[in-house]
């Protein structure tokens, strides 16, 4: 196998899967309110979301499901009622400096969720998955892509949990905290209009 074809694949899910989403804007946002320990449930639902869209894809099950014109308005609706109840909870989760160790941040499931009713998901892994092929035999290519791609999707969902967290550690100013809550909140709910608008 050459490397060239397997860099071009790391890279183009580097730019195309690990952009501004739905998911990685909402990990960034839930390490952000709550912190990285409290976190680790909803990164691992996203994660494991995210692969059963990488596995839906590299089966082409999610090419029958998009030939079903009722499919795509229907994942929308779940991701963007998720979203905004996601973004209620940023939006109005207390100030660093008096945070309530109580506070649950959001669930294994409610990341599974979001990660499966993900639309951005669907086009951004279909577009890495087509564009590159990795050998002449077809399963190879396959099962080599969905192992590469499923490492991209861990990764990048760490890395948005990092991200979140290092805004965390200056976030202790109850002001600059409550600022920051609403703005995330605020980029979660400009995701789920802008989902709307793509399918207008």
């Amino acid at each position: 196998m050459a490397w060239h074809p397997l860099l071009t694949l790391v890279l183009t899910a580097t730019v195309v899967m690990g952009s501004p989403g739905p998911t990685t804007i909402s990990m960034t946002a839930v390490a952000a309110a709550f912190g990285a320990r409290p976190s680790l449930r909803y990164l691992c639902g996203l994660i494991l979301g995210t692969t059963v869209v990488l596995l839906t894809v590299a089966t082409g099950f999610v090419a029958i499901l998009l030939s079903v014109p009722q499919i795509a308005p229907v994942l929308i609706a779940a991701s963007a009622a998720y979203i905004l109840y996601l973004a209620y909870r940023i939006a109005t989760a207390p100030p660093l400096s008096r945070h309530d160790e109580n506070a649950m941040a959001p669930s294994l499931a409610g990341g599974f969720a979001l990660a499966v009713a993900n639309p951005k998901a669907y086009v951004a892994i279909a577009a890495v998955f087509a564009g590159t092929t990795l050998g002449e035999d077809g399963t190879a290519d396959t099962v080599v892509k969905t192992v590469v791609l499923a490492g991209m999707i861990v990764i990048i969902h760490v890395c948005w949990l990092l991200a979140g967290t290092s805004f965390r550690r200056v976030l202790y100013d109850p002001m600059m905290s409550r600022i920051a809550n609403l703005v995330f909140a605020a980029i979660l709910v400009f995701t789920v209009l802008l989902a709307f608008l793509e399918q207008a």
